[in-house]
């Protein structure tokens, strides 16, 4: 499978765990310095420390925001969006309210995240919302994906990683179908391996978000060396 970009570029070097440290945090940005990594993705305490050690790097600073859950109130959503902005984050990935989306409130979510890509606007940041797909079904997926569109979301991303399930190379390819050349699409939770990571880019991911980067790109290099 013939890329359209180095796959380098392709990923959101991870670590949200709530147990990562200072040092863990360090070397996460020291690897995606290494491999020039699209951007590393943090917890939004992190970003000041992440752009400080890539401010002299391509590599971009992404934050969680209302993670992982999605079911804190939009204003803290844009509070934490426009923080995370001002320590020199480039893009945050959103948490949808899955609860108030399957209540069908569909006004409050679509407003929920039009707010928070608002706030991102001021600082021409990115915007990506996590769906949580293992939660959803696939007519729900599509309407979510709907309303992140209307709402003028730049991503739909498929999973938090801290809940049931990750991605899936159907859901991927659903969400693509859906958005078309509108929006772009995220893949994230449990991609381990480079196999995994070739899949989704084919049912079409535009970004994958792992902690495993490293790993698959050493793989990647193996394989296009020989």
């Amino acid at each position: 499978m013939k890329l359209p970009k180095p796959l380098n570029k392709y990923f959101d070097h991870t670590l949200l765990k709530p147990e990562a440290t200072n040092e863990q945090i360090d070397k996460l940005c020291e690897e995606a310095a290494a491999y020039d990594f699209y951007s590393v993705c943090v917890n939004t305490c992190y970003v000041a420390r992440c752009y400080d050690n890539l401010k002299a790097t391509d590599v971009k600073v992404a934050a969680v925001v209302g993670f992982p859950l999605g079911a804190c109130t939009t204003q803290s959503k844009v509070f934490e969006t426009q923080e995370a902005f001002m320590d020199g984050a480039s893009e945050v990935d959103m948490v949808l309210n899955v609860g108030k989306f399957r209540s069908g409130d569909n006004d409050y979510v679509r407003d929920d995240i039009r707010a928070v890509v608002e706030a991102a606007r001021a600082f021409d940041g990115v915007v990506k919302v996590i769906l949580e797909t293992c939660l959803l079904t696939k007519e729900e997926i599509v309407e979510a994906c709907k309303l992140s569109m209307e709402a003028g979301a730049d991503f739909v991303k498929t999973s938090t990683g801290f809940n049931s399930g990750g991605a899936t190379t159907e859901d991927v390819a659903l969400m693509r179908e859906t958005v078309g050349d509108h929006m772009s699409v995220k893949a994230s939770g449990g991609i381990r391996d480079y196999d995994q990571c070739m899949k989704m880019i084919e049912a079409g991911a535009d970004r994958i978000g792992a902690s495993a980067s490293v790993k698959i790109m050493e793989v990647y290099n193996d394989e296009h060396q020989n």
